[in-house]
């Protein structure tokens, strides 16, 4: 099954030859290798690049086992390296050799290669390996497929493909899997045995069972406004727990750096600030979150807003929650202020995009519930309401965007439409 993935393809194209070490992150599964060894690698054989000057060496695999040994693999490399054209290296599951730190500063000092390479476990997917080389690494962060992504490959239609994403997800082998009981073993066995285990042996967890405890407290919060303090009291009321804010915290830090969550913050559109806490946390795979959960908490309207989020982050958007004030009158006529929520603000270089995630608008109020907070919105800044329910691009007398989610995912320009 061939899977094309254009955007990561040309996030490297456009790094070759830079003198930086390209590192491609990722959650377990997402398709990293696939990306590096099948897509780039068949992209460089078409532009001509001859086979000798393209060394790849998968170091999970049993007969590379003497390359994990740096000194081996440096003298290997260097013994490839037989003329002065260019030559590509890469490295698959890199966190296995030893000292791979060194050894990749090392090969910087190599004029003629550029160097690609992939890791999977907690340690090299933390979000600081790239102070690793000192200022020359340069991160491509591949996420799990995105909806569009996901129906080249899915054989039945853009319903039945919404239906089986929003339950499962985008890792790439999910897809390919026949049964529903295939998928559901497959994502909860993952998230046990490969995701938890991971951080759970790097940072020598010994309290496991609040690990996994907090992990369901997230997966049940997704799209809803939460901090640690809210958080310390759910355990103790429910759970029954006396963990502290700062393990918490630390948790969350934990999973943050392993890319299982992301969060969004809180900004303030008219002080144009920061707030702080509260703020929302959105998993990197619906899948994985409805697998924590054991599949039994699938609700379309916060798993959308989550497939909404990472389609945002996938496209290369920052992406906060925001908050705009509005004023008027009591019914004792003094000043009143109140707050409303804009599901999300997404910003890439002078673009900025206000996004509402509403499901459906079946009534009048309901649409101008969801319309308040984008007309108090005194920029210019384009404003967009995504429905699930299928419906022409519409724009009101107040210059709100109304789409249908489908054509926001699938269509590569949605955002200007």
């Amino acid at each position: 099954m061939n899977i094309k993935r254009d955007k990561y393809l040309n996030d490297l194209i456009n790094r070759m030859h830079n003198g930086m070490i390209k590192v491609v992150t990722g959650i377990r599964r997402c398709g990293k290798s696939y990306l590096i060894f099948k897509i780039f690698r068949g992209y460089l054989l078409e532009q001509g690049v001859d086979e000798e000057h393209i060394v790849s060496i998968e170091l999970d695999q049993r007969k590379n086992k003497k390359y994990r040994d740096p000194d081996v693999i440096l003298e290997y490399i260097e013994s490839c390296v037989a003329d002065g054209g260019q030559y590509y290296i890469l490295l698959d599951e890199v966190q296995l050799l030893e000292d791979f730190e060194e050894v990749l500063n090392s090969l910087l000092h190599i004029e003629n290669v550029d160097v690609y390479v992939t890791g999977s476990n907690s340690r090299f997917l933390s979000k600081d390996v790239i102070t690793e080389f000192r200022g020359r690494g340069d991160e491509i962060h591949i996420y799990p497929l995105t909806f569009k992504e996901f129906m080249q490959v899915y054989d039945k239609d853009v319903y039945h493909g919404w239906a089986e994403y929003v339950i499962y997800g985008g890792l790439p082998l999910t897809v390919t899997m026949k049964t529903e009981e295939q998928k559901i073993d497959y994502l909860t066995r993952l998230f046990e045995e490969t995701y938890l285990r991971d951080i759970i042996e790097r940072y020598h967890i010994e309290k496991t069972q609040e690990l996994e405890d907090l992990v369901n407290v997230l997966a049940s919060a997704i799209g809803s406004l939460t901090n640690v303090a809210k958080i310390e009291a759910t355990f103790k009321s429910v759970i029954h727990s006396n963990i502290s804010a700062n393990t918490i915290r630390q948790y969350i830090g934990y999973l943050e750096d392993a890319f299982i969550i992301n969060k969004a913050n809180r900004y303030d559109v008219k002080g144009r600030k920061y707030i702080g806490t509260p703020m929302k946390y959105y998993f990197e795979d619906v899948g994985l979150r409805n697998a924590r959960l054991g599949f039994r908490q699938t609700e379309e309207t916060h798993i959308m807003e989550n497939i909404i989020y990472n389609e945002l982050r996938s496209r290369g958007y920052s992406v906060d929650v925001g908050v705009v004030e509005k004023r008027g009158l009591d019914q004792s006529g003094k000043q009143k202020r109140t707050y409303l929520e804009i599901d999300f603000i997404a910003n890439l270089g002078s673009k900025r995009y206000y996004i509402q995630s509403a499901f459906s608008m079946p009534t009048e109020e309901k649409q101008m519930q969801e319309k308040a907070s984008l007309i108090h919105v005194n920029d210019s800044f384009k404003k967009i309401i995504l429905v699930k329910d299928i419906m022409n691009v519409t724009r009101d007398e107040n210059g709100i965007t109304t789409m249908s989610v489908y054509d926001f995912l699938l269509r590569e320009n949605s955002l200007e439409l």
